[in-house]
């Protein structure tokens, strides 16, 4: 049997495997690629279950007649008919826009570019979003106003093994992509000292020279606190901020008020880590920070990413070797996907919508009229819940389960006229659908994937799909074709496109092909010709802003949206188990995973748990605004006492979560809600 290097479908390391058919299972080993170098985790090495699993989607399903009777098999010419007849009806009825999509973070680029095209050009419609805007969406923000670009690591991950101060805020690698953690193990066998922020004591944290440990949504007070304590120290690089950097004084006057004090008060950090902090982050070589969802999942959450990137400018780290400001990009082409049309507001490229020049471009490439596209939609929870959308396609995504106050979410699937979703198992999502596609696994399907570094790789076909089961770009061309458009089913042609839809875009793919991937396990973009090596690195020559500076800008703590009343006294944050990956719609199906962690687990402090009489095991209640969560509880002396920590793998979780959005990137506060806690009355059943 012939062995196919790929890529594991999971999270944004997309580390290298091998996979080898063989009877009656596929072989996966795993593949020394510059990024796990060989490693995998529990998610990667079980990755081959799904290909044979027994819940696997064969064949198209279909509402025998409405919505509330069963799903029943059919031919993808019957399901492919009722979604043309119900988007023209929708559109004849109710205009373009009421016909809309929502698109996955694990797409591959070929098929994130294909739905964004579909959407702007076969449907006219501005109704498009994807669940990135749920994960990178505030330090994207962040980043492109201060560095004029999103991509998530602006270096290399091994980069991080040479840096020897490390400040990692709201991320837990040691559970959310355990082969990364080879880096900072290698850097602390070489004197590195990390600091992790997060009011959870994650195995990360637990490894940590500091942990520090704040109340959630106040992320930003303690990062304007430590640029305090760096101006009024000496510690800031003013070389660096004058010929690299503008904006310094206004963030300088902002600052002034966070002093160790009070922001000691406002985190509950103490004032002599916050010191430490600033000083290792200054003195002890090539520092970098790192920010992730923790810290950016909030109402406030661009505004957060910003405070980090302000202080590692002013301490000059950025375009340094081995320093500087990234974010962590959680989902498998979560960097890509954003980057080539799925995003409400963005052209293939990293294009904005609303930029003539843009709109000319790839409108010449696409052969249509500039004026026929759309402009900017809604993003996600908006668009989810706006009355005024009656068809919906959801490709890749479960979001019944993943979005925000999402029994709202789930009631307003409800109320859809037509819902079509298009996945490898029947989801949450999917069994509220009108129609069900079933599409090709990862293993199955040609295409590329941007990692968290912005290096661009190949997902490579290791075996053929199912007899009656279609790839996403082949349902999207039969689907475009009905409403009278012609496009390609074929990844290669559609990548080719993309590059030249990217081409002279902050996020430029021109010189990015099938080969050189090959040849060179990747290549990092910007690449705008096939002579050009790629940017491992980015800003040590200067940044691609109008003036080759990069912008510090004032920002402010605000409390998150909801706090804790006598109602509701507790703050609830969310986030990743290692064995699972975001809805779970594929690793709760996985058996050795689900042995490990059967099931959702509240974690609480034992005096918290001690004042509502509850043990460990115990079920408990979590309640919110907005809805009821039951989950077992554990018992954690790691966690604050005024923090519950729920995992979002299950449905539950975001029954509770506030919808409330950052006001530049739209983010749902996810990190933050007031809930109250009791024990269930049904006890340790």
């Amino acid at each position: 049997m012939t062995a196919t290097d790929t890529h594991c479908p999971y999270c944004a390391l997309q580390c290298g495997m091998t996979l080898t058919p063989e009877i009656p299972r596929v072989r996966l080993e795993p593949r020394d690629f510059p990024v796990n170098k060989g490693g995998l985790c529990a998610k990667g090495f079980t990755a081959a279950d799904l290909l044979d699993h027994k819940d696997r989607l064969l064949t198209p399903l279909v509402r025998k007649s409405d919505r509330n009777s069963p799903l029943r098999e059919a031919t993808w010419d019957e399901a492919l008919d009722r979604i043309t007849a119900a988007i023209t009806t929708a559109q004849q009825k109710y205009g373009r826009d009421s016909v809309g999509a929502f698109g996955g973070g694990g797409l591959t680029n070929e098929k994130a570019y294909a739905l964004g095209k579909f959407v702007r050009v076969t449907l006219r419609s501005s109704s498009i979003d994807y669940n990135g805007r749920f994960c990178m969406s505030s330090a994207a923000t962040a980043a492109n106003r201060s560095f004029g670009i999103d991509r998530g690591l602006p270096f290399p991950i091994e980069d991080i093994a040479q840096a020897k101060t490390v400040l990692l805020v709201g991320a837990n690698p040691a559970d959310a992509m355990p082969p990364s953690m080879q880096y900072l193990d290698a850097g602390r066998e070489h004197g590195a000292r990390h600091i992790v922020v997060d009011p959870r004591r994650t195995n990360t944290a637990a490894g940590a020279y500091l942990h520090l440990q704040p109340l959630p949504g106040t992320d930003l007070a303690l990062a304007n606190g430590l640029l305090h304590i760096a101006i009024r120290e000496g510690y800031v690089d003013h070389d660096y901020i004058a010929a690299r950097t503008t904006g310094f004084e206004a963030v300088k006057a902002a600052t002034n008020s966070y002093w160790p004090e009070r922001v000691e008060r406002l985190t509950g950090v103490p004032e002599n880590r916050l010191r430490e902090t600033v000083r290792l982050l200054a003195t002890a070589g090539p520092a970098m920070i790192l920010t992730a969802r923790g810290a950016e999942q909030h109402s406030n959450g661009t505004d957060t990413a910003q405070a980090y990137l302000n202080l590692a400018l002013a301490l000059g780290l950025v375009g340094r070797p081995f320093s500087g400001y990234g974010t962590i990009t959680g989902q498998g082409n979560g960097q890509g996907g954003r980057e080539h049309g799925q995003k409400a507001d963005q052209l293939p490229g990293y294009r904005k919508l609303d930029d003539p020049a843009a709109r000319k471009h790839v409108a010449a490439v696409w052969g249509i009229d500039p004026d026929d596209l759309p402009g900017p939609g809604k993003s996600a929870y908006e668009m989810l819940t706006d009355d005024r959308l009656r068809v919906l396609m959801v490709l890749a995504s479960n979001i019944v389960v993943s979005a925000p106050h999402s029994n709202h979410v789930r009631s307003k699937l409800e109320a859809l006229d037509f819902l079509v979703v298009s996945d490898i198992f029947r989801s949450e999502t999917a069994e509220l659908a009108d129609v069900v596609l079933p599409v090709a696994q990862w293993a199955e399907e040609e295409g590329t994937m941007t990692n968290l570094e912005g290096r661009v790789l190949r997902r490579k076909r290791a075996l053929p799909p199912p007899p009656d089961v279609k790839s996403d770009l082949e349902m999207l061309a039969e689907l475009a074709a009905r409403l009278g458009r012609h496009e390609s089913s074929d990844p290669r042609v559609v990548f080719d496109e993309l590059r030249r839809a990217s081409a002279g875009g902050i996020a430029d793919y021109a010189g990015i092909t099938y080969e050189r991937i090959e040849r060179e396990d990747g290549v990092f973009w910007p690449c705008p010709s096939e002579d050009h090596p790629g940017t491992p690195r980015l800003f040590a020559d200067g940044f691609p802003t109008a003036n080759g500076k990069a912008k510090l800008i004032a920002v402010h703590h605000r409390d998150p949206a909801e706090m804790p009343d006598k109602q509701f006294p507790y703050v609830l944050t969310t986030g990743r188990n290692m064995q699972h990956y975001q809805s779970g719609t594929q690793t709760r199906r996985v058996k050795a995973l689900n042995v490990a962690l059967p099931e959702p687990r509240a974690e609480i402090h034992p005096d918290l748990a001690r004042r509502h009489g509850i043990n460990d095991g115990d079920l408990v209640e979590l309640r919110s605004r907005r809805g009821v969560a039951v989950l077992r509880a554990r018992l954690s002396d790691g966690i604050r006492p005024d923090t519950v920590f729920a995992p979002f793998h299950w449905p539950g979780a975001n029954a509770l979560t506030d919808p409330a959005l950052d006001p530049h990137s739209r983010m749902p506060a996810f990190k933050a809600c007031a809930v109250a806690i009791t024990r269930h009355e049904k006890g340790t059943d």
